[in-house]
C-alpha cells in the first residue's frame, strides 16, 4: 500500500516527480561514472602495456644493442683487405611489471611479474626508462627476484660519460638516493653533474645505460683515487616497470670462460 501510494505521489505530483527524475539520474549518473572509471583503468592498464611492449622493442633496436663482427682478412701477399662488416643483434629488452620493491633495507630487491616461462634467467641485467635498476638472482615460473643497486653486495663497473675514470659502482647502505663509485683516478679530471654510465665491457647490462650523475667529490687519501657520491639516474621510490635485458652472446661468453677456468 506504501509502495502505491509513493508510486501516485511521485506519478501525479510534478514538485515530486521532478525531484525523484533528478535523484535517479544523480545516482545513475554516479554509477556509470565509476563503470567508466573502472573500464577506463582497464583500458589504460593495457595500453600501458602496449607501450612496454612497443618500448621493449624499441630499446632493442638501438645501436649499442647491436655489435659488429670483425670479419676481415689480410692476405699479405696481394695486399687483400675485405670487410663484411656484418651487424647483429646482442641484448633484447624484455618488459616487466614490478610487483614489489625495498629501498630502505641493507639488502634491497625487487620482484618481477615475469619468469623463466617467460624468458628470465639469475645474471640477466635489469634496467628502467631512466637507467639501471639492479640484476636478476633467482626466478621461478612467473616471477623474479632482482638484486637492486641500492644492495650492500651490489659491484658494478661504471665509467663517465665522457670516456674515461673506469670504476666500481656501490651502494654505502645510508641514503637510497645516492651511490657511490670508486677507484677512479685523480688524473681523471672529473665534475659535479658528470653523467656515469655501464662499460662496453659488461656482458650483463648494454653499454652506456646511464647509473647516475656525479654529485660530491671527494679524495681518498690512501689509495690516491677519488670517491664519488653519485645521484642515481632510477627513482627507486617510484619505479613500477622495468625491462630485463637478455644477452643473445651470453652461452657463448660462459662457454669461453669455463674454457679458461680449465685451464
Amino acid at each position: 500500500m506504501q509502495g502505491v501510494s509513493l508510486y501516485m505521489l511521485i506519478t501525479y505530483n510534478q514538485f515530486h516527480h521532478t525531484l525523484f527524475a533528478m535523484f535517479s539520474s544523480e545516482v545513475s549518473g554516479s554509477i556509470n561514472f565509476k563503470v567508466n572509471r573502472i573500464e577506463s583503468y582497464f583500458s589504460l592498464a593495457k595500453e600501458n602495456e602496449a607501450l612496454r611492449i612497443q618500448n621493449a622493442e624499441l630499446l632493442s633496436q638501438q645501436q649499442s644493442t647491436f655489435f659488429s663482427l670483425d670479419t676481415s682478412s689480410n692476405i699479405n701477399a696481394d695486399s687483400i683487405n675485405t670487410d663484411s662488416g656484418a651487424v647483429h643483434s646482442q641484448f633484447v629488452y624484455m618488459p616487466a611489471k614490478i610487483i614489489s620493491n625495498s629501498v630502505y633495507l641493507q639488502q634491497n630487491y625487487l620482484m618481477l611479474y615475469r619468469g623463466s616461462e617467460q624468458g628470465v634467467l639469475p645474471n640477466m641485467a635489469v634496467v628502467g626508462t631512466n637507467g639501471v635498476i639492479g640484476t636478476v638472482i633467482n626466478t621461478s615460473k612467473n616471477m623474479s627476484i632482482v638484486m637492486s643497486l641500492l644492495h650492500r653486495q651490489s659491484k658494478l663497473i661504471a665509467v663517465l660519460k665522457k670516456g674515461s675514470g673506469l670504476g666500481e659502482i656501490s651502494w654505502d647502505g645510508k641514503n637510497p638516493a645516492f651511490l657511490v663509485l670508486t677507484k677512479i683516478p685523480k688524473t681523471v679530471v672529473v665534475k659535479q653533474g658528470d653523467t656515469v654510465i655501464t662499460t662496453p665491457y659488461s656482458d650483463r647490462f648494454p653499454p652506456s645505460l646511464p647509473i647516475g650523475t656525479v654529485y660530491e667529490i671527494r679524495q681518498d687519501q690512501e689509495t690516491n683515487t677519488y670517491i664519488l657520491k653519485v645521484k642515481t639516474a632510477t627513482d627507486f621510490f617510484s619505479i613500477q616497470h622495468a625491462y630485463v635485458v637478455k644477452n643473445l652472446l651470453q652461452n657463448e661468453m660462459d662457454e669461453l670462460k669455463s674454457k679458461i677456468i680449465k685451464e
